[in-house]
């Protein structure tokens, strides 16, 4: 069993497990008397121990423990003392499945910095490991990516970029490839007068946002034709990459609509709701917008420079972001009179460069950070879950990918994924 150094080893804990796990993990109901200088990991022994006893072919596992929906980071006796939980009473414990990750899989190189991710880089990996397309177009660096998610078959995707040459491109492509292919952009859309620093899908997929260096926040139109008044032809492509291949019209877009009211450069823009963007900048702000008349609706100071942001948890109400500092805040904008974080996560040791949620977890979000490290955090405790160290240099993002693993890039030039990481869904 594991120690967890409290001044009184003899004293114990009346303690009951329980769980919302399926059959084969649920521990019998009758409580026990465990030694209250356990850890997490003591506690785990003695459910695997458990298990074990009612079902010989049980393979354990690490678990984690939830009292009064606060997940146990400390020894159990000073966890108790913290909450001013009496010792007396036969506590519940809630154990779920631990959340970290179980293989690292091997880096995938790439020739330069992976800045941006979204289920990969503007390269399409299949599996992660083999490059099947690459996406030309842009005369500078890469600052964002992501797929336009029209319904169509996994055979067949959309993508747009933002890049520091001041413009986005648009994409589609068949995947169903055997060696890597160069596509190029069908569409360009150029209205900025400085770099593009991010992109955001709306809900419905006909409109992408973007936030440049210019200070503005733009809204364009996906689709588009030669009969659409923001969309010319502006020259001829090859569809492939020799010269034998058919040509396609390449064409070129301009802006819907422009926000201002950022001081500095938006530096991460995301569109949860139809009607609502939210954007953070390096003036210390993130904003909330009004799609429809382009109006801010809600503005929020927090006294850093900002680099990412994204809406999650419950209804996807709440904000994350980082910045400027090793601190990963939450906000909740549907609390009025202030303007406090509701959660501050702070073990990253240098600024912040990504933040995400979980795709249907309100409790899971995974950051990135210059110090080398992506980091996995449960709102339910203010100690990360995990911390992923594959990166020998700068992590410049990170994103969760097919609902059990964490992608990152970084300025190691490399794609790195962490796996099986187990979730209980909470939608």
């Amino acid at each position: 069993m594991d120690s967890g150094g409290a001044s009184d080893p003899s004293r114990q804990v009346r303690v009951r497990f329980v769980t919302k796990l399926p059959a084969p993990l649920r521990a019998p109901p009758t409580f026990i008397a465990v030694p209250a200088d356990l850890t997490r990991m003591g506690l785990s022994e003695i459910v695997n121990s458990l298990l074990l006893a009612a079902s010989p072919d049980h393979q354990a596992q690490p678990f984690d423990f939830l009292v009064d929906g606060e997940l146990v980071r400390l020894p159990l006796q000073e966890f108790l003392l913290a909450k001013g939980i009496s010792v007396e009473r036969v506590l519940e414990l809630e154990y779920v499945k631990a959340v970290a990750p179980r293989k690292q899989e091997d880096p995938c190189p790439h020739d330069d910095w992976v800045s941006a991710v979204d289920g990969s880089n503007p390269r399409i990996w299949r599996d992660a490991s083999e490059c099947t397309h690459i996406l030309e177009g842009h005369s500078d660096g890469i600052t964002s990516a992501r797929f336009i998610n029209k319904g169509e078959t996994e055979d067949r995707l959309h993508v747009v970029t933002a890049s520091k040459d001041r413009s986005l491109c648009l994409f589609k492509f068949d995947t169903s490839v055997s060696i890597p292919k160069q596509i190029g952009a069908y569409k360009i859309l150029r209205g900025h007068t400085s770099s593009v620093q991010s992109v955001a899908v709306d809900p419905s997929t006909n409109m992408i946002c973007s936030g440049s260096w210019d200070n503005s926040i733009k809204l364009w139109s996906v689709e588009g034709s030669e009969e659409d008044g923001d969309t010319v032809s502006v020259k001829k492509r090859r569809t492939n990459s020799d010269s034998s291949g058919p040509e396609e019209s390449q064409f070129q877009g301009s802006a819907t609509s422009t926000f201002l009211g950022h001081t500095q450069c938006v530096s991460a823009v995301t569109w949860p709701e139809r009607q609502t963007i939210y954007s953070a900048s390096w003036d210390h702000s993130v904003r909330q917008w009004d799609v429809q008349t382009g109006k801010e609706t809600w503005n929020m100071v927090s006294g850093k420079a900002l680099n990412c942001l994204d809406c999650g948890g419950e209804s996807s109400s709440l904000i994350a972001a980082g910045g400027s500092d090793p601190v990963l805040r939450v906000w909740d904008p549907r609390k009025p009179g202030t303007l406090a974080p509701i959660f501050q996560f702070s073990s990253h040791k240098s600024w912040i460069s990504a933040c995400k949620w979980h795709p249907s977890s309100w409790f899971h979000l995974v950051s990135s950070s210059f110090d080398g490290k992506v980091m996995l955090w449960d709102l339910r405790t203010a100690w990360p879950l995990a911390s992923v160290e594959s990166h020998k240099d700068k992590v410049l993002c990170a994103d969760w990918w097919k609902g059990d693993s964490v992608i990152s890039g970084g300025a190691d030039s490399k794609l790195c994924i962490a796996s099986g990481i187990e979730i209980v869904l909470s939608y």
